[in-house]
């Protein structure tokens, strides 16, 4: 493949995220929000075929459906998906979601319910935990977050645990050493993961012009480079052909403010 040299932080976010599915085999995928969608698309249009993916609605489909307006596109339906097929992979594990929460910390617990120290009078109401807890402990999920910075990646817990982590003492007794599975944390500064020792998050890669020590200032708990730490490779041509194909009306351009380039200055 040929590595662009032109590409958007969106853009080079949707690759990086797409790499969450490798090796993944047959299951269903599902990517929260325009970007993780994008990547979920790209990573079963480019190198895992066996994804399973639906057209948002109640069918399966092999060509992902492009992001909005569908004019004359006709999505190219491959089974039957309702509701009670989704929650079937769902329960028995068989799916990877790519989600957006507000906070995430140490742990890997995530929150989209509310923020505030006091949850009877909160100082933001959100959506609710939604399908966070019985996802969290039956699937494996990977997160993306557009804004990195402490508010996000919090010093302390989570204010609220809609999505539960990898802090044992709050998993109930007996349960498995792999009770949650978590697979990437993606950023507009970096990609990490929860597979440091003891689960400490450990940074994968740096997006180009960022360093390691503008992401530790930006989170609230500590961070562990990882060994091969590098940067965030380009996306290829190829990719950016394939994410301009799925996303016509480039929808993609709006989830970062100002749309920056992917090339950042150190």
């Amino acid at each position: 493949m040929t590595t662009a040299t032109d590409f958007t932080l969106a853009e080079l976010i949707i690759a990086a995220a797409a790499e969450t599915w490798r090796g993944d085999g047959e299951l269903l995928a599902t990517g929260i929000g325009p970007l993780p969608r994008l990547a979920a698309s790209l990573a079963k249009l480019t190198f895992a075929p066996g994804l399973q993916m639906t057209d948002g609605e109640a069918f399966l489909v092999e060509e992902p459906v492009p992001l909005g307006a569908r004019g004359s596109y006709q999505p190219r339906y491959s089974g039957w998906m309702p509701y009670s097929r989704v929650f079937d992979s769902v329960w028995s594990g068989r799916r990877h979601a790519m989600v957006t929460p507000v906070q995430v910390d140490r742990y890997g617990q995530g929150n989209i319910s509310a923020l505030g120290p006091d949850f009877r009078k909160p100082k933001v109401q959100m959506l609710g935990v939604r399908g966070f807890p019985g996802n969290s402990v039956s699937h494996k999920n990977s997160f993306f977050l557009p804004n990195h910075s402490k508010r996000s990646f919090v010093e302390g817990e989570v204010d609220v645990v809609a999505s539960a982590g990898l802090k044992p003492s709050s998993w109930p007794a007996g349960a498995p050493a792999d009770y949650v599975k978590l697979g990437l944390v993606v950023t507009d500064l970096c990609v990490f993961d929860f597979n440091g020792p003891g689960h400490a998050a450990q940074v994968l890669s740096l997006h180009p012009g960022v360093t390691f020590a503008q992401v530790q200032d930006a989170t609230g708990f500590p961070l562990l480079q990882a060994p091969g730490l590098r940067e965030t490779a380009a996306p290829a041509e190829e990719q950016l052909a394939v994410i301009r194909n799925l996303d016509p009306h480039n929808v993609r351009a709006t989830v970062l403010k100002g749309n920056p380039p992917g090339v950042r200055a150190a």
